[in-house]
């Protein structure tokens, strides 16, 4: 691992005005990652996952609150976003390649055990992480990602699940959705971010820093492979209730996924806590911040 340095890309020093960030390249799993990090380094660790099509940008609301509570917070571009890693093959982002990459990254902070927040995707990164490997979690917060168990039991028994679920089956075909998707300035993801939140959720410089990252060589294929290696190397569901305490964090308007996964999702937990928050999309961390980091600190605390 690098030593931490003061972060001098100017997206660092533009986006969380309240704290100093750490901008640092860590070896985990075998895969090199860019990772930024916040607060004091002997401070309880909590490490904030994204989503798709976002980068670890999609937290800066939420990292500078959680250092001022006391809290060292580590936010990594997972692997295949932004500026990590972005190996080969379909193959390098299954799911269990993804829970590793977050185990071996609480290790670089020299810690056995961190609090996790994941949304989206990252979301379903955290539930794999606390149902494989419960003992690197203290807490585990869930923002409109479905536990694995729920989304497939949806998927067989509503309709209206699988016609939300229609561009995951479309980012199965080969090289089309890359070309689709960097078609007039990715217009496609913009959409995906803009289209579906409330309006104004995303500026333009924001949007901006977006673009930059899914420019980035290779980066839309690696985002996409997150699909691909759902579909042909299915997880294995966890059988067993979600042993760490678990919040589930919930924006009704989610386009994508429907409201019953958020309360399937938290009786799926041996100690869940459901909270929805209504007229708020699927990106609660854009939307609401400050909500969000009530709760995420409200469950620490608990």
């Amino acid at each position: 691992m690098e030593p931490h340095g003061r972060a001098s890309d100017a997206v660092l020093e533009a986006t969380v005005s309240s704290v100093e960030l750490d901008s640092s390249r860590r070896t985990v799993n075998g895969v090199d990652l860019h990772v930024v990090a916040a607060g004091d380094e002997s401070a309880p660790l909590v490490v904030l996952l994204h989503g798709f099509p976002e980068f670890w940008y999609g937290w800066r609301r939420v990292i500078g609150p959680l250092v001022d509570a006391g809290y060292r917070i580590v936010v990594p571009d997972q692997r295949g976003y932004n500026r990590s890693e972005k190996p080969d093959g379909v193959g390098s982002y299954r799911l269990t390649e993804l829970t590793r990459d977050v185990v071996e990254l609480i290790g670089t902070e020299d810690r056995e055990r961190a609090a996790v927040v994941g949304h989206d995707w990252g979301g379903m990164v955290a539930w794999s992480v606390a149902a494989h490997h419960p003992e690197v979690v203290d807490r585990l917060t869930i923002v409109n990602a479905p536990h694995p168990t729920a989304y497939q039991r949806q998927l067989v028994s509503n309709p209206a699940q699988l016609r939300r679920s229609w561009y995951a089956l479309w980012f199965q075909v080969p090289w089309l959705p890359e070309r689709v998707a960097r078609y007039d300035d990715y217009r496609v993801l913009e959409r995906a971010l803009r289209g579906t939140a409330a309006p104004r959720t995303v500026r333009d410089d924001e949007l901006a820093r977006y673009r930059r990252a899914w420019d980035r060589t290779g980066a839309l294929t690696a985002m996409l492979n997150w699909y691909r290696a759902a579909a042909r190397y299915p997880p294995r569901s966890p059988t067993e209730p979600i042993e760490p305490p678990t919040l589930v964090v919930w924006g009704e308007d989610d386009v994508a996924l429907v409201p019953s996964l958020a309360v399937d999702s938290a009786m799926l937990c041996a100690d869940g806590r459901l909270e929805l928050l209504p007229e708020t999309s699927h990106w609660v961390p854009h939307e609401a911040p400050a909500r969000l980091t009530d709760e995420i600190l409200a469950h620490l605390a608990a």
